[in-house]
């Protein structure tokens, strides 16, 4: 049995396209998207309608991420569309208007799925882990933090994204895969990365995918859609996170999300002043 794992696309179509062909040439019984096909990035309408067509043609399975929720937080009534709430979230908005507000797509998508192995256990998949779609498995994540977010009963293997590193680990005979992103990588290298995972032998196997892509064409994606121009002043971090492979939004909100929503600051005003101290 061989299942390919891709997660964290976030609007990377050029990575997105380099990493189907690669996979397509692996020939897996299975392909699962693990969440965040969408958002983040500039092309997320291409990523998602792609997808979709793996879908229907050829049984590709996808699971709901948090930035599938952010967008779809968009479709909803009580969703500010003025004001520093909505200043911060204007890449989602931006998003969501690409997607021609129609978010039954993301909507449809599960938020796990169990599939059963050849050895009669399971391989679940989830985007951050069992806890939430915000709820990541990282490379510093404790054993003890790490059972409370396999779920329960135990299954044979658990894959995951969410944090953008990619990992494999084991730990009370679960094998423990993170497939790291395909098109936003926080761990330095910025080379697509997918989980293949192969069940042989009686044994579960995973191996990490580092693959290269047309990263020039990704940044100029920045701007030929506009995204950079209307997508808010977070989308000039989105653009630096893609050339340094490293996570920055967190580190911004951190700093600045309270007092952008308390009118302390501006947002424009907040990202120069973040991106002169961090980059």
């Amino acid at each position: 049995m061989k299942l390919a794992i891709l997660s964290d696309i976030h609007g990377n179509y050029p990575a997105l396209l380099n990493v189907i062909a690669h996979v397509e040439a692996w020939q897996p019984d299975i392909v699962a998207v693990a969440g965040d096909t969408v958002n983040r990035g500039p092309r997320s309408a291409d990523c998602l309608n792609l997808m979709l067509t793996k879908v229907r043609e050829l049984g590709w399975l996808t699971i709901i991420g948090n930035h599938e929720e952010y967008v779809i937080a968009q479709a909803k009534p009580d969703c500010p569309t003025r004001g520093p709430q909505a200043e911060i979230q204007r890449a989602s908005r931006w998003t969501y208007e690409r997607l021609n507000r129609n978010v039954s797509a993301l909507e449809a998508m599960p938020f796990a799925r169990d599939l059963r192995g050849p050895d009669g256990g399971d391989v679940r998949i989830a985007h951050g882990s069992m806890l939430g779609t915000r709820d990541g498995v990282y490379p510093q994540t404790t054993d003890d933090e790490l059972a409370l977010k396999l779920g329960r009963p135990l299954p044979k293997v658990f894959c995951v994204g969410h944090t953008h590193q990619p990992l494999t680990r084991a730990l009370d005979g679960v094998l423990i895969v993170n497939a790291g992103s395909v098109g936003l990588p926080f761990d330095g290298d910025w080379r697509s990365s997918y989980a293949q995972v192969t069940y042989c032998k009686g044994e579960w196997r995973a191996h990490i995918v580092r693959l290269e892509y047309d990263r020039q064409q990704a940044e100029r994606d920045f701007y030929e859609t506009g995204f950079l121009d209307e997508g808010g002043p977070l989308a000039r971090v989105m653009l630096r996170e893609l050339q340094i492979a490293r996570g920055l939004i967190y580190s911004w909100a951190k700093e600045f999300e309270q007092p952008v929503l308390d009118g302390q600051i501006g947002m424009e005003q907040s990202v120069e002043r973040f991106l002169r101290q961090y980059c």
